[in-house]
């Protein structure tokens, strides 16, 4: 008789005693928590035969979880357990296993709260590495090419993006030694920049070769082993199709993209992980989003400075101005003005993506009692300059088009 709590306990443990991490998908992001806590715990004890692996471990559940949910406290968990590990290292492999793991940290941080610093540094530690392993050298050169993917999409410039998409190429190439997941992100990674480089320049070979990692990534992420590998891939098709759709006038291709967001959100709940429910959300629904799921995306990223946290209050703070509008309530947008206001004044902790989202919220307020009240926004046009200048240099497009999107120009046309 099949015994599923002592059956599936084991597969958990055996799961456990792998490199490829991928079993975590399964598990909500509560439970990669406990695993995290578990695994350092067991790292640091003196029995531990081997202090180094553990910590490594240890490290890229911590990893993980920050991924899920922008907690900064795991990421700080995370950068510790990897230091810890090269503490234990006992020959030059493991010093540039432990080296590439810091780098990963350092791009997770990117990804969540933005600082081109961090690329930099991180780029600078693995252009250094002396790895002895095939395997150690292939995650190298995966972190080296997904590092320089980022840096060549916030210059924008077509030779750094074409150098940038030749490594992940050879990454790509490269990969069979490497653990699923991490082959998986250099996939992401790679159809992120072709499609985002293809909608940009009309290239039909970029946005095919997009199409083509999409539907690798798809095919293979079964719903029922990596839900939320499979998720994104959707997600990333669903925009690339709404972007491609718009530039056409294509409303037949918008709604197969918006049945691809549809799909993806169908792979997992809200508690399962938080910060690619509201990436979704935020993508798929970019000027219509329900006032009730922005609220509840802005209360799933409350982490200060976290780039979705601000992305979602601006949105929620645009949705209530124009249902103010709407309703004719200049008080309430008043109100609103208030809040938003004192917030703007606060000084000591306050990060400046948030600072920048505020901004825009507040323009999105005036313009909205302006044109209830038949009177010109004050600033407006100042306000939300000084946030996308703030966007750009904490290297958040997304933000500053944002911004761009709030000026009573881009509104009029």
């Amino acid at each position: 008789m099949f015994e599923f709590g002592r059956d599936l306990r084991k597969l958990f443990e055996k799961a456990r005693e792998s490199d490829d991490l991928g079993w975590l998908e399964l598990i909500s992001a509560d439970l990669v928590s406990l695993e995290a806590r578990r695994e350092s715990v067991d790292a640091g004890r003196v029995s531990c035969a081997r202090p180094f692996d553990g910590w490594m471990r240890a490290s890229a559940l911590w990893r993980e979880h920050a991924r899920r949910t922008g907690a900064r406290v795991s990421l700080d968990h995370a950068a510790a357990a990897a230091s810890d590990a090269a503490r234990h290292t006992t020959n030059p492999d493991q010093t540039a296993a432990a080296a590439i793991e810091s780098g990963e940290i350092h791009l997770l941080r990117f990804d969540l709260f933005g600082g081109p610093a961090a690329l930099t540094a991180a780029l600078s530690d693995v252009q250094s590495l002396t790895a002895e392993r095939p395997a150690t050298r292939s995650a190298a050169a995966a972190l080296h090419a997904r590092l320089s993917a980022r840096r060549a999409r916030l210059k924008g410039e077509a030779s750094g993006l074409l150098d940038a998409a030749a490594l992940l190429d050879a990454a790509l190439h490269d990969s069979r030694a490497l653990p699923a997941t991490v082959a998986d992100d250099l996939r992401l990674d790679r159809a992120a920049l072709a499609l985002e480089a293809g909608v940009a320049k009309r290239d039909a070979r970029m946005l095919d070769q997009a199409g083509r990692d999409l539907r690798t990534l798809v095919e293979a992420a079964s719903p029922d082993q990596r839900p939320l590998t499979r998720a994104r891939a959707l997600a990333l098709a669903g925009g690339g199709l709404i972007a491609l759709a718009r530039l056409a006038g294509d409303e037949a291709a918008a709604a197969q993209g918006r049945m691809l967001f549809e799909a993806a959100v169908d792979q997992f709940t809200p508690d399962h992980s938080p910060l690619d429910w509201v990436g979704v959300l935020l993508t798929r629904s970019e000027s219509d989003a329900p006032l009730l799921a922005l609220a509840q995306a802005e209360a799933l990223t409350r982490e200060p400075g976290l780039i979705l946290g601000a992305l979602a209050r601006e949105r929620r703070l645009g949705a209530e101005a124009l249902l103010a509008e709407a309703m004719g309530d200049v008080e309430a947008l008043n109100g609103m003005e208030s809040i938003v206001r004192r917030r703007l004044t606060e000084t000591g902790s306050r990060q400046p993506l948030d600072w920048s989202a505020d901004q825009i919220g507040m323009a999105h307020l005036a313009c909205a009692r302006g044109r209830l009240t038949g009177t010109e926004p004050r600033a407006v046009g100042l306000m939300l300059a000084e946030a996308m200048e703030t966007a750009r240099e904490l290297g958040v497009p997304a933000l500053a088009h944002r911004a761009v999107l709030a000026m009573p120009e881009a509104a009029v046309a």
